[in-house]
């Protein structure tokens, strides 16, 4: 069982939950996810434990974060957890995010809250010597995500918004051949847009920069036993079936497709 340590809003429409689990929290790496049970609360009564991505992971302090949007059944039950109550975790779940020993410098591209999934590679990746330019998109203000924990490890950070005029694919584009051509981007990474997504990987692809993308989709077991989560990669032109819970959830960039 995992005790919960704080259960806040840190948006109109996300919270962050934090667990006391040292044995997770030590065990748990950037880009996995945990199954969450999430408490049976008046009509809602989720069947299926929620898969979420780790936020972080402090094995010093045995802490363990999830952000989430509270949309249904399963997250409204979450959000009325408090200090003190318990629920029981599964994982850590999945393959996480490789960085390799050549990579000095990657780009992270991220929306929503595929940015609590990028958050945890950025500080890896600083950690290692790495440098980290942060492209962050959301509707407006008010949905960014992560933002401090990026300007936390000092990455070179642009905001890119929808209220502003400035997240569309070719402005993005612009930025990551940017990138690109000042020696910055030994490797892509992203999460969170379809969009934003096949924009990076036809760059890469142009410019043979390698990439890594972590899954946004539906799960039940998280095990690989259910086979709900099953999708299709491009694997050298041809069609191979997944399961993002077990082969992932992250996967080369090139191999990806549109969902």
């Amino acid at each position: 069982m995992a005790e919960v340590i704080v259960n806040d809003w840190v948006s109109g429409e996300y919270k962050r939950i934090r667990f006391f689990v040292p044995s997770l929290a030590a065990a748990a790496r950037a880009g996995q996810f945990f199954n969450i049970e999430c408490p049976v609360v008046g009509d809602d009564r989720p069947y299926l434990r929620r898969p979420m991505s780790t936020y972080r992971a402090d094995p010093a302090s045995g802490e363990l974060d999830f952000l989430y949007k509270v949309a249904g059944a399963g997250t409204r039950g979450l959000a009325t957890l408090e200090p003190g109550m318990h629920t029981r975790l599964l994982g850590p779940l999945g393959k996480g995010f490789e960085l390799r020993p050549e990579w000095r410098n990657i780009v992270i591209l991220g929306r929503g809250v595929g940015l609590a999934t990028l958050a945890p590679l950025a500080e890896l990746a600083a950690a290692s010597g790495v440098g980290v330019s942060a492209v962050i998109s959301a509707r407006g203000r008010e949905q960014l995500l992560s933002l401090d924990r990026f300007e936390a490890i000092g990455a070179r950070i642009e905001v890119m918004l929808d209220s502003e005029g400035t997240s569309g694919v070719e402005t993005v584009e612009a930025l990551l051949r940017g990138y690109a051509q000042a020696g910055l981007a030994d490797a892509f990474f992203t999460c969170g847009s379809n969009r934003l997504m096949l924009a990076m990987q036809r760059l890469g692809k142009e410019l043979k920069i390698p990439g890594q993308v972590a899954m946004e989709q539906q799960m039940a077991c998280g095990v690989g036993m259910c086979f709900s989560c099953v999708r299709n990669f491009n694997v050298e032109g041809e069609t191979i079936s997944r399961r993002v819970c077990w082969d992932g959830p992250v996967f080369d960039l090139a191999e990806a497709v549109s969902w």
